[in-house]
């Protein structure tokens, strides 16, 4: 009987471990599938699906498993639409409340409890001096579309239509939001330099770079041969994605804000990115404690469905009725979803989360840095954070008087937050290093990490993670993320990069890359 038990186990597990070998050909097959298809039939426009030849199938938290069976800890989180990750339960339960309910999906700019619930906590999260003069228009479900309406809006309440904006922003694909991001050409649209460490316009960086641009923009408002005149408003980013995770220094924010107020310049804060906890305060602008006019939000404010709105003064609600407008404007999903987010941010301290846990991972990355000569900078604000790579090779950018002015990138005020600190090496920048940037993305897929890659030269590594990533989470990222620098460096430059840690993970990182996997999400 025994030699029988022993023998039908022995069966059952090659019958078991044979169904799990065609289980997982079959997820093959189906993937590679429909990459094919895709492929074929989708438009060449598609941009993340090129750089990350996956196939999601299920998700949860930082977790992702793609229909050929393997799993990835997500750090693209929807280009920064995930605050709390995938299908977390508090958004679920929203969801199937609204479904199970019999409400309607979809009602115009129809008044609803759904509606009502998310703008009274979209308006208690607001920065103080907004919420209790704000009015707030919903707009079509993209975050453009909210910057249409927005440019739209200061045009229409100043009379004017120019615009200001600044070097290397990033506001949207639309023809307006285009306009005033920094790819643009023979537009309305007066270019301003945004302030940087690493590589700063005046090649000085530091708090005197800031300052150079600040009297920059005061030159070009008063100046009256400038060729620039009183614009209808001012639109900037807190923090700069796209242009390649650059926060803005908070006294250089300040200085804007007063700029601007002087002038009768309405100043447009874009907080499609920055919003809702990402950058260590619930909205960005609050580090520096500035009052925005305007402020553009969508991503994570839908829960991780499609929602933009535009909150700004009561003053300048000047529009007539219909003067903007969006047939998906009433998504109700996408507002229950959004409340619940909203409050389990606030209600759980998440911002205060990715501030001391941002603030920890760029250290331990700058720490990468001093052993990785192809790392230029790394920078960011809370869970917001960005490697830029460079040629270790190439000739440096010289800075005024030839110098390495190092000394000069501090922050600007003690009350910058320690994860906006730039790299104390920001003084002398090599070459942008896109292939270099491209094969670390790559190389971080193939160990089950997604990243995403921008800046102005395509060059920077950024990682958004969601909010509700745990520490274990987060060194199995940052392990994963070292082990492709060294592979992509080795293979990129032919030689070894000549750093002191053993190459690829140790069995302890290994462990916990697998427990972080298997986590998925936190709960919190």
């Amino acid at each position: 009987m025994a030699e029988s038990a022993c023998g039908g186990s022995a069966s059952e597990g090659t019958l078991g471990r044979r169904a799990a070998v065609e289980e997982s050909a079959t997820g093959r097959a189906a993937h590679e599938g429909i990459l094919r298809r895709q492929s074929a039939r989708e438009s060449a426009a598609r941009t993340y699906a090129r750089a990350l030849p996956i196939v999601p199938v299920r998700a949860r938290g930082l977790t992702i498993e793609g229909a050929d069976g393997r799993r990835y800890l997500d750090c693209l989180s929807g280009a920064g639409t995930l605050a709390l990750g995938h299908n977390h339960p508090v958004v679920l339960e929203a969801i199937r409340k609204v479904l199970d309910s019999g409400a309607p999906l979809h009602v115009l700019d129809l008044a609803t409890p759904v509606k009502d619930a998310f703008v009274t906590e979209l308006f208690r999260t607001l920065p103080r001096g907004l919420a209790d003069h704000a009015r707030v228009q919903f707009c079509g479900p993209a975050g453009t579309d909210a910057v249409e309406a927005a440019l739209k809006l200061v045009r229409t309440a100043t009379g004017r239509t120019g615009l200001l904006a600044f070097t290397g922003a990033y506001h949207g694909m639309t023809a307006g939001a285009l306009e005033a991001s920094g790819e643009a050409s023979d537009v309305r649209v007066a270019r301003l330099p945004y302030p940087q460490d690493y590589r700063c316009p005046f090649g000085v960086g530091g708090p005197r770079g800031a300052e150079l641009a600040a009297r920059w923009t005061e030159s070009v408002l008063d100046d009256p041969k400038s060729g620039v005149g009183r614009p209808a408003g001012m639109i900037l980013e807190p923090v700069q994605g796209e242009g390649g995770v650059i926060p803005a220094p908070d006294e250089w924010m300040r200085r804007m804000r007063t700029i601007t107020s002087a002038r009768s310049i309405p100043l447009i804060a874009d907080e499609v990115q920055t919003g809702v906890g990402r950058t260590g305060a619930f909205w960005a602008v609050e580090h520096s404690g500035i009052t925005p006019d305007v402020m553009v939000l969508s991503k994570a404010i839908g829960g991780s469905l499609p929602l933009a709105v535009v909150v700004y003064r009561d003053d300048l609600d000047v529009w007539e009725p219909g003067a903007h407008a969006g047939t998906f404007r009433g998504n109700q999903l996408a507002m229950a979803a959004g409340t619940a987010t909203l409050a389990h941010v606030r209600e759980n301290h998440l911002a205060e989360r990715a501030a001391t846990l941002g603030s920890r991972m760029i250290t331990q990355l700058r720490s990468l840095a001093r052993e990785f000569p192809c790392i230029g900078d790394v920078r960011g604000r809370g869970l917001m954070i960005g490697l830029e790579l460079v040629d270790p090779e190439g000739d440096r950018e010289g800075r005024e008087g030839g110098a390495d002015r190092s000394a000069d990138c501090r922050p600007l005020t003690s009350g910058t937050t320690p994860a906006a600190v730039p790299d104390s090496r920001a003084g002398s920048p090599r070459p942008a290093d896109p292939e270099l940037a491209a094969a670390v993305q790559r190389e971080c897929l193939r160990r089950g990490l997604i990243v995403e890659v921008g800046g102005r030269h395509a060059s920077v590594v950024r990682l958004l993670p969601p909010l509700t990533i745990s520490d274990e989470q987060a060194a199995a990222v940052l392990d994963r993320l070292a082990d492709a620098v060294e592979t992509a460096a080795r293979d990129h430059s032919g030689r070894p990069p000549g750093i002191r840690r053993p190459h690829g993970p140790g069995p302890q990182h290994r462990r916990q890359g697998e427990r972080a996997e298997r986590a998925g999400h936190t709960g919190t």
